[in-house]
């Protein structure tokens, strides 16, 4: 897109405000507004970028963590070798560290930034920010064009992330999207407890289930997986 006429982007507050006008303070129809509009503006900017891979992590790693250290440099080979745009949540941590090593490497580097009640600063290697109000709509807007999804380990928000992408792609609302998590040392025994919990012990998911996401540490082999990824975008095909 010719960056001369590409529009503005709203914050969610403008947004918000625009949503009350048009309902006359309605909150339900002010809602139903906002989450139409988040949708709107973050497609129409995430289209802009025709390969990405998006990053998900714990906003808790600082610059001396080796999983800060292993994200930073993992998305400076896919911006570099591949040419993919890196998208994060925008904020610090495993975030920061996928957006660093895109800037670093001449690449493409996008923040979906959200609202919290207490404020979180977007990192400061985002080129472009996309914000959002609701989680369940940034969560879509990640994926929509997402080659693949990296998680590296974090807390409660990567295993919520995690979990909705992986039911997204057992039950064929997204296309064979590649989730690949990094960090064996994390998710191993998240796997296990899969294993041993929901495959043999109460029967709640197959075997080949599991199958539905890789666990590696192997940056030659995350590079593979994603140049073998033959999708058009995430969630994008999701509509067929």
């Amino acid at each position: 897109m010719d960056t001369k006429t590409k529009a503005r982007i709203l914050t969610s507050d403008e947004i918000k405000e625009g949503c009350i006008k048009i309902s006359g303070g309605d909150n339900d129809e002010t809602q139903v507004c906002v989450v139409q509009e988040e949708f709107r503006q973050g497609i129409e900017m995430v289209e802009q970028y025709e390969k990405s891979v998006t990053f998900y992590g714990s906003t808790r790693m600082g610059e001396t963590d080796p999983f800060y250290q292993k994200a930073k440099n993992l998305a400076s080979r896919i911006s570099k070798e591949l040419g993919y745009a890196i998208f994060s949540g925008g904020g610090p941590g495993i975030m920061e560290a996928a957006n660093k090593g895109a800037v670093e490497a001449g690449g493409k580097s996008v923040g979906l930034t959200i609202k919290l009640p207490e404020k979180q600063n977007t990192n400061p290697y985002v080129k472009d920010v996309i914000p959002f109000y609701f989680f369940f709509t940034r969560r879509v807007t990640m994926s929509y064009t997402a080659k693949a999804c990296i998680f590296f380990p974090g807390g409660f928000g990567t295993l919520d992330e995690f979990f909705e992408m992986v039911t997204l792609r057992q039950t064929g609302k997204i296309a064979e999207v590649p989730l690949v998590l990094v960090g064996t040392e994390f998710w191993n025994p998240v796997n296990k407890l899969i294993k041993e919990l929901l495959v043999d012990k109460y029967h709640t998911l197959r075997d080949d289930e599991m199958q539905l996401y890789t666990i590696t540490d192997d940056e030659e082999e995350i590079i593979k997986i994603i140049k073998e990824s033959k999708i058009e975008g995430g969630n994008k095909s999701s509509l067929r």
